[in-house]
């Protein structure tokens, strides 16, 4: 059992929202149910699962609860697990991806949802996953849900919660209006 820390909220099974495909190669939702979550987008999947948050799903959570969010919600622009971003496909796995959108529109067909852009640089040198945030936005732009972040790179790429550098104060630090253009 993971350790649970002083602000975490301890959940029941039938709390969980958790979707991954047959041979868990591959998570498309990782999430808590409530009435005001926030829905946080990185770049891929790692080994999270509810039995072992890692430190980026840890980092959501506990963001979430401080800004006044009942649940949290884990969605990925693409949804193979590599625990290294360099073993992600060279090229995107259709099937995949396809399964991804349905559960993004499941989750996002809530309407007015806050979406937490927050997949870092990575999205740089992955550009084939271009082609998955082009089909996420699409699914957004039918809903009244809401990009924001924790602020952009040079490259307008929103920072990812792990990775702002020394003295950098996440849980201080508001989201922002956030827009790929």
């Amino acid at each position: 059992m993971a350790l649970k820390l002083s602000w975490q909220k301890q959940y029941s099974d039938k709390d969980w929202i958790y979707r991954t495909n047959s041979d868990n190669t591959a998570r498309f939702i990782l999430g808590v149910k409530g009435k005001h979550p926030i829905v946080c987008f990185g770049i891929n999947p790692s080994t999270a699962c509810p039995e072992q948050p890692d430190q980026t799903v840890l980092r959501v959570e506990k963001y979430a609860y401080i800004h006044g969010f009942d649940s949290w919600i884990m969605l990925n622009l693409y949804p193979q697990r590599a625990t290294n971003q360099k073993d992600i496909h060279p090229t995107v796995d259709i099937k995949l991806h396809k399964e991804n959108m349905n559960s993004i529109d499941y989750i996002l067909s809530r309407q007015g949802l806050l979406i937490w852009a927050a997949w870092g640089n990575a999205l740089s040198s992955h550009k084939q996953l271009l082609y998955c945030i082009n089909d996420i936005e699409k699914i957004v732009q039918q809903t009244n849900c809401r990009w924001v972040a924790l602020g952009t790179t040079l490259a307008n790429n929103p920072f990812h919660p792990l990775y702002r550098g020394k003295g950098f104060k996440l849980y201080d630090t508001p989201l922002i209006p956030y827009s790929r253009s």
